[in-house]
């Protein structure tokens, strides 16, 4: 099993984006007939760094090469009618194509303005379009809703999905269940669920894939992706339980059939460290990791960073990812 610390290369100023008067975090890459595209959450530095959870937005950007400078387009999400259950907040971007259309899956919610009240609000939604650049359309529920009772029975976020080798889609979730002292609630775990189409239904597993049974606050921030022969995560590791290393680093698991899940030989993924090829810089956060993938080939790590928990600075950074002499 392949070391995925040993695809990593070094990184540039010029691979980071930030927006003006904006905390730029999480992002998802993808790309359309010769452009390369950012959806990436953005919310106002005057709402502070927990704004996130009451007043992020999805917004665009477009390159013209793989490593190119990401020039802001707009915003995409939320929008509609202020009585929308999302109308609020869209967060945690991540983009497959399936077809000849992009969707779209994100958090989203609506709250009162308090941060507990948001977070316990949050349900996995989905947008579409045949053109990044517009126009989107979304299903006016959520895409994943909370269960009666179980793993993800408060809040669902934190989506990631991949398309199987029998044509149907894999999604992989943060869940929080409703079994704890309010308004925390439960353990942080890791569910999946499966569907015919992007759009769903999606039927789910109804337990953890992903779960540290030492620690309520085991794992988030997922990413998947299938290659060759089986699924692989990287997913934030809460306290280096699987990791071995220290707390946010980031693991990776491994499955062969979506539902029972693994670290792997090497489950140490990366650590909280930037190589700038000079200098090797520890950062307060490196999380939601999502690869760019071409052909079937990793090509870019994208990680959201803050490299002071006491900064406003944040940025999405792409890290080249290559083989060998391959960069």
């Amino acid at each position: 099993m392949f070391r995925f610390s040993d695809l990593m290369r070094p990184v540039s100023k010029e691979l980071e984006f930030r927006k003006e008067g904006y905390y730029v975090w999480c992002g998802s890459m993808f790309r359309y007939q010769d452009r390369y595209y950012l959806a990436y959450s953005r919310w106002k530095k005057e709402y502070g760094f927990e704004g996130w959870v009451s007043h992020s937005e999805i917004a665009l950007a477009r390159a013209d090469s793989l490593l190119g400078a990401f020039t802001p387009i707009g915003k995409i999400l939320p929008f509609g009618e202020e009585e929308d259950w999302d109308h609020d907040v869209a967060h945690n971007p991540t983009v497959i194509r399936y077809g000849d259309t992009f969707y779209l899956y994100h958090m989203a919610n609506s709250g009162n303005g308090e941060f507990w009240n948001h977070r316990n609000h949050q349900r996995i939604a989905v947008a579409w379009a045949k053109d990044p650049e517009g126009p989107w359309q979304k299903a006016k529920e959520p895409v994943i809703d909370i269960s009666p009772e179980g793993v993800d029975s408060l809040m669902t976020s934190n989506p990631t999905a991949a398309v199987t080798p029998d044509g149907k889609v894999l999604m992989v979730y943060k869940a929080v269940s409703k079994y704890g002292e309010m308004p925390k609630g439960g353990a942080v775990v890791c569910a999946a669920a499966t569907a015919p189409h992007p759009l769903g239904p999606f039927q789910k597993y109804h337990e953890a894939i992903m779960a540290n049974p030492e620690h309520a606050w085991s794992v988030e921030d997922p990413f998947i992706w299938y290659e060759k022969d089986r699924f692989y995560a990287l997913v934030k590791d809460f306290q280096g339980y699987f990791t071995g290393a220290e707390k946010g680093s980031t693991a990776l698991f491994t499955s062969l059939d979506g539902k029972d899940w693994q670290p792997t030989e090497h489950p140490l993924a990366y650590s909280r460290v930037l190589d700038y090829g000079t200098c090797k810089m520890p950062v307060e956060n490196l999380e939601r990791p999502q690869l760019y993938i071409e052909d079937g080939v990793p090509k870019l790590l994208l990680c959201a960073v803050r490299v002071h928990p006491e900064d406003d600075d944040t940025f999405n950074i792409r890290i080249p990812l290559g083989k060998g002499e391959e960069a």
